[in-house]
Parts: structure tokens; C-alpha cells; sequence
């Protein structure tokens, strides 16, 4: 087993346990009738976060480790946190595209490491997640698209 391989799961792990946070508060307090597609959308993406989080928990599981409790946990979506203005709908839209971003870094990252370990399990998990993270960052791109045209 890689050190390498079992950090970046742990990390993953946090990252999408603080993804379903800021996703559920910001599709709480996001106001406005422009805002409402944006809602939708995490409201949507939380289950399939919380997914990949107990796909990478059971995986940690099954190479003898353990996911990560709130002890361990570090923030670090600053971008993502909600904005003042609870009607400002960019603000998310650039902290989602920046915590996909991180995410999808991770993932390779990953993805490198697993290949490196001979670990085709995990390098399968992560290729897996890396592709609904960017299909997540492709969507958000378009909703970003979208207000830099007003």
C-alpha cells in the first residue's frame, strides 16, 4: 500500500464531505429568482458527493486505513464559503468552478499515484469520480457563461 495513494484518499474524502457543507448551505441561502437553477443543482450534486465520499471511505477501509473524523478535518473551500450578498449567484458559481478545480487536481493526482502503487482499484475509483467532477465543472461553466454575458 502507497503512502501516497492513501493520503490523497483521505484528502478526497475531506474535500467531498466539505463539498456537501458548502453546496447544502449555499443552495440554503442563495436567494432570487436567478438563483434558483443554481440551488437546483447542488441540492442534485450533494447525493452524488456524499457517493463519492463513502466510496472513498470504504476504499481507505479496504487498504486497512480509516476515513478521516471532524478531528482531522481542515477547511479549505475559502472560495466556496456563501457570499455576504445572499443574492450573489456568481460568487457561488466561482467557488463551485474553484472547488472542482481542486478537485479534479486531486484526482489525478490520485490517479497518477494508484497507477504508480500497481493499485488498479483506486486508479479505477478515481478515474470514476474524476469524470462526474468534470462533467460538475462543465455545468458550472455554463451557468458562469451565462452571467459574464449580462
Amino acid at each position: 500500500m502507497s503512502e501516497d495513494v492513501t493520503a490523497l484518499l483521505k484528502r478526497a474524502y475531506q474535500d467531498e464531505i466539505e463539498t456537501v457543507m458548502n453546496y447544502m448551505t449555499n443552495s440554503i441561502v442563495l436567494d432570487g429568482v436567478r438563483a434558483e437553477e443554481i440551488k437546483q443543482s447542488l441540492q442534485t450534486d450533494i447525493q452524488e458527493e456524499l457517493t463519492h465520499a463513502e466510496q472513498l471511505g470504504n476504499r481507505l477501509k479496504q487498504l486497512d486505513e480509516k476515513p478521516p473524523g471532524s478531528a482531522s478535518f481542515e477547511a479549505r473551500q475559502h472560495d466556496l464559503q456563501p457570499p455576504e450578498d445572499s443574492t450573489d449567484v456568481l460568487a457561488v458559481i466561482n467557488g463551485v468552478l474553484a472547488a472542482e478545480e481542486d478537485a479534479i487536481e486531486t484526482y489525478r493526482a490520485l490517479i497518477d499515484a494508484a497507477e504508480e502503487a500497481n493499485d488498479p482499484v483506486t486508479e479505477d475509483l478515481a478515474v470514476t469520480i474524476l469524470a462526474d467532477e468534470e462533467a460538475h465543472r462543465t455545468e458550472f461553466r455554463g451557468f458562469k457563461k451565462e452571467y459574464d454575458r449580462e
